[in-house]
């Protein structure tokens, strides 16, 4: 019951991942190196997701 409370941890990392990704497309135009760091957190989300899908 209090696991429905919860909420999925996939779809949160999901649109965390796609908000990241977002951020470092706007950022490429101005600042480089703020994209890369972004894109760079957005990976290490990436690899959390298909951790959990193979679990």
């Amino acid at each position: 019951m209090f696991n429905l409370l919860k909420g999925n941890p996939k779809k949160k990392l999901h649109k965390n991942y796609t908000k990241l990704m977002k951020e470092a497309y706007k950022l490429s135009h101005t600042n480089r190196k703020l994209s890369d760091e972004k894109y760079a957190e957005a990976e290490a989300i990436l690899k959390r997701l298909e951790s959990l899908r193979n679990e």
